[in-house]
């Protein structure tokens, strides 16, 4: 089960990393690239970019998740 839970984390971490570096900053980013730079005149920010703020804020949460569990199950010594 720790094995488990560590993969998953690994997973997850390097999927946050390149999440986090596709997300536009203030002078555009890497999801310029992949059509995260039109943005509509209505919201502010483009369909992309909020599914993509979506994609992370959920691998953000399975991230955190899996250090909970791991913590619990390493104190409990399984």
């Amino acid at each position: 089960m720790v094995i488990t839970f560590t993969v998953l984390l690994i997973l997850s971490s390097l999927l946050l990393i390149l999440l986090v570096l596709l997300h536009k900053g203030r002078g555009g980013g890497l999801s310029d690239m992949f059509g995260g730079g039109v943005s509509s005149g209505l919201g502010g920010s483009s369909v992309a970019e909020r599914n993509l703020d979506r994609i992370t804020v959920g691998t953000a949460l399975i991230w955190a998740a899996c250090i909970i569990a791991l913590g619990l199950l390493l104190k409990a010594g399984a």
